[in-house]
C-alpha cells in the first residue's frame, strides 16, 4: 500500500531543519552565523598579514612598528582561531541534539504508524534511508549545519574578495570565474557517479553486515555447527567483499580523473593570474606587497567560487536525503489516530463482522471472503483450519491491524474505523505466533513497563500462565534479566517458557478481548493441559479468540469455527462438529490416529 511520494524543495528542507533546531537547540542557528563570521575574519587576517608585513619592510618602517604590526595581526589570528575552536566545540552538542530528536521522531513513527505501513517493503526501504540519513555526524541530519555554515562563509568571502579585486582587469576576474566553474562542474559530474550508485554501495554494505551478524548470532550458533555452515558463510562474505572491492575500484578511478582535471585547471587559473600580475608589477603598477595581496586574493577568490558551487551541490544532495526523512515522518495513515469517537463505556463488548472480504495489498487473491461473524460478550471462540485457510488474517482484522476491503467490523454496533485506532488496540491482549522479547527483567516483560509495576498482579499472571516455579527458581526471581545482548547475567528461557511468559504478559494487560494465536505450540503436553485447565480462569469476564492446529485443544471453547478458503465452512461446538462428520471431524480423527498405536495414516475425511 504505497502512498504517493511527497517531494520537498531545498528551501523547504532548510526551513524544516531550522524549525527543528529552534525547537530543540536554538543555539545551533546562532552558532552557525558566528562560526561563519569568525572564519571570514580568519581568512581576511591571513590574507592581509603577509602583504602588510611586506609593506612595512618596503617602507621601511621602524623595527618596533614592524614587530607590533606582526604581533597585533598574529594575536588577532590566534584569538579568532581560539574563538572558532570554542564555537565549533560547543555547536557540536546542539547539532547532535537536533539529530537525536530526528532519530527519536523516526523511531516513534515506526512504533506508532499503521500496521500496513510497517510491512510495506517500499516503506521499509524508505525507513532505512531515513535512518541512514541521520546515522552519524557526517550524515545530512547533522552535517547540513556544516554545509550551511560553509556556504555562508563562501558567499561572504566571495563578496569581500570581489570587492577587493574589482579595481583590476575584469577579464582576469572573468577568467578565474570561468576556470573555477568549469573545474567544479567537471569534477562534480564525475563525482556524481558515486552518489548515483550509492544504493549499489549500500547493498554490498548491507549484505556484508547481514552475513557478519548471522555469523555471530547466538540463535544460529547451533545450526552453524551442526550443519557446518562456517565455510559457506566465510565464502559468502568473501564473495560479497570482492564485489564491493570491485565497486570501490571503479569509483576511485573516476575520482582520480576528477582530481587530475581539477589540478590542470588550477594550474591554468594560477598561471593566468601570475602572468597578469607579473606584467603589471614589471610596468610599475604594483608593489611587491600589492602583488602578494592580489595574487593571494585571486587564489582565495577561486576557492570561494568553488566553495559556493560545491556548497550548493552538497546542499541539494543533502536535501534529497532529508526529504526521505520527511517523507517517512509525513507518511499518510490509513487509520484514524485522533479526532475519532470515544470507545463505548461498557463492561463487555460485542465484535461483529458484516460481509467482510480482505486481500493483502498488491495481491489479487481474497484471503477472507464475505465473512459474517459475531463474537458475543464473554464468548470463547476457537478458530481452526488448515494452513492458508485465513485464521491469522482473521485475527489481524479483528485486532484492527487491517481494515477490510469490503464490509465492516463493528464494536458494539459501531464501525471500528470511527474510533481512534490506538484506543481500539487497548481492548486487546494477545499472544501472536511471532512475539517480541526485550532484554529486560521478567517483571518488566510481563508488565511492559520499567516503573510502577504491580508485582502482585505480575505474580498472579505468572501463576495463571503456569510459570511460577520456574521464575522463582531463577537467580534473581522476577528481577532476573532476560536475553544476553544487553546484560551479562541475562538468561535464555526455553521456547515453551517464553511462550508462557508472553501469555502472562497478555493477561497482565487485561484487555476486553484475549487473542491467542497458537499459544501452546511450544509447550509439552503436561504444560499444555495445565493451560487448558486454567483457561476459564484466564478468560473470566472477557471474550477470547483461540487459534490452534491441534483440534483436541478446542474442546473448552464455546464455539469452534472451521475455516476453509477464507470462509467459515463449519461452525459449532466440538461435539456438534464431530457429529456432523465434516471437515472438522475428519481432521480431528486424523490427528487422533497419531496417538493410537498400530493405525494407518491417510488423508481421509479432510477434503
Amino acid at each position: 500500500m504505497r502512498k504517493e511520494k511527497i517531494t520537498y524543495g531545498v528551501w523547504q528542507n532548510i526551513c524544516h531543519m531550522a524549525a527543528c533546531a529552534w525547537k530543540h537547540a536554538p543555539g545551533v542557528l546562532w552558532l552557525c552565523l558566528v562560526s561563519a563570521a569568525l572564519s571570514v575574519g580568519i581568512s581576511l587576517t591571513q590574507l592581509y598579514l603577509p602583504p602588510v608585513v611586506l609593506a612595512k619592510i618596503e617602507t621601511p618602517a621602524p623595527l618596533s612598528e614592524l614587530l607590533s604590526t606582526i604581533g597585533v595581526l598574529t594575536a588577532a589570528l590566534v584569538l579568532l582561531n581560539g574563538l572558532l575552536g570554542y564555537v565549533a566545540e560547543n555547536t557540536l552538542y546542539g547539532r547532535i541534539e537536533v539529530r537525536s530528536a530526528i532519530i527519536s521522531d523516526i523511531r516513534e513513527k515506526t512504533c506508532t504508524t499503521s500496521y500496513p505501513n510497517i510491512i510495506d517493503p517500499e516503506i521499509q526501504k524508505l525507513k532505512e534511508k531515513a535512518m541512514d540519513a541521520c546515522s552519524s555526524n557526517a550524515k545530512p541530519a547533522e552535517h547540513i549545519w556544516e554545509t550551511l555554515t560553509l556556504l555562508l562563509l563562501n558567499v561572504s568571502g566571495f563578496v569581500l574578495y570581489l570587492t577587493l579585486l574589482s579595481g583590476l582587469n575584469l577579464f582576469l576576474i572573468a577568467a578565474v570565474l570561468a576556470t573555477s566553474c568549469i573545474g567544479f562542474f567537471l569534477s562534480s559530474h564525475m563525482n556524481q557517479w558515486g552518489y548515483l550508485h550509492r544504493d549499489e554501495e549500500a547493498k554490498y554494505q548491507r549484505q556484508l553486515l547481514y552475513v557478519q551478524e548471522k555469523s555471530e548470532s547466538i540463535a544460529l550458533a547451533k545450526d552453524i555447527r551442526i550443519f557446518g555452515l562456517a565455510p559457506w558463510l566465510a565464502s559468502l562474505y568473501q564473495k560479497t567483499l570482492n564485489l564491493y572491492a570491485a565497486f570501490v575500484t571503479r569509483r576511485e578511478r573516476r575520482y582520480v580523473w576528477a582530481c587530475a582535471a581539477d589540478a590542470l585547471l588550477g594550474v591554468l587559473r594560477n598561471g593566468i593570474a601570475y602572468v597578469y600580475l607579473i606584467l603589471l608589477a614589471l610596468d610599475g603598477g604594483l608593489s611587491a606587497s600589492e602583488f602578494l595581496l592580489y595574487f593571494s586574493a585571486f587564489t582565495g577568490f577561486s576557492a570561494w567560487v568553488t566553495g559556493i558551487l560545491q556548497g550548493i551541490s552538497d546542499l541539494h544532495r543533502e536535501s534529497l536525503d532529508l526529504s526521505t526523512i520527511r517523507e517517512y515522518l509525513d507518511l499518510p495513515e490509513p487509520f484514524r489516530f485522533e479526532g475519532g469517537r470515544q470507545l463505548p463505556t461498557a463492561d463487555t463488548y460485542e465484535l461483529k463482522l458484516e460481509h467482510v472480504s480482505f486481500r493483502y495489498p498488491n495481491t489479487e487473491k481474497y484471503i477472507i471472503r464475505n465473512m459474517n461473524l459475531t463474537i458475543h460478550p464473554g464468548e470463547n471462540i476457537a478458530i481452526v483450519g488448515l494452513n492458508g485457510a485465513g485464521k491469522t488474517t482473521l485475527v489481524k482484522l479483528l485486532c484492527g491491524f487491517y481494515d477490510p476491503d469490503e464490509g465492516r467490523i463493528l464494536l458494539n454496533g459501531t464501525d471500528i474505523r470511527e474510533f481512534n485506532r490506538r484506543d481500539y488496540y487497548s481492548l486487546f491482549s494477545a499472544v501472536f505466533q511471532e512475539f517480541s522479547e526485550l532484554d529486560i527483567t521478567v517483571a518488566q516483560t510481563v508488565a511492559q513497563a520499567v516503573s510502577e509495576i504491580d508485582m502482585d498482579r505480575v505474580k498472579d499472571c505468572i501463576r495463571k500462565a503456569g510459570l511460577t516455579e520456574q521464575i522463582e527458581a531463577l537467580p534473581n526471581g522476577y528481577e532476573t534479566h532476560l536475553g544476553k545482548n544487553v546484560y551479562l547475567d541475562g538468561i535464555q528461557l526455553s521456547g515453551g517458557q517464553t511462550q508462557r511468559l508472553m501469555l502472562a504478559r497478555a493477561l497482565y494487560k487485561d484487555g476486553a478481548f484475549l487473542v491467542l494465536d497458537e499459544p501452546t505450540a511450544a509447550l509439552d503436553p503436561i504444560a499444555e493441559h495445565d493451560i487448558y485447565m486454567k483457561y476459564k480462569e484466564m478468560t473470566a469476564g472477557k471474550s477470547s479468540v483461540f487459534i490452534s492446529h491441534r483440534l483436541a485443544s478446542t474442546r473448552f471453547c464455546d464455539r469452534i469455527l472451521f475455516l476453509k478458503n477464507g470462509v467459515i465452512a463449519e461452525e459449532g461446538t466440538h461435539e456438534e462438529l464431530l457429529a456432523r462428520g465434516g471437515c472438522y471431524a475428519g481432521l480431528f480423527h486424523l490427528q487422533a490416529r497419531y496417538y493410537q498405536e498400530g493405525r494407518d495414516f491417510d488423508d481421509e475425511g479432510i477434503e
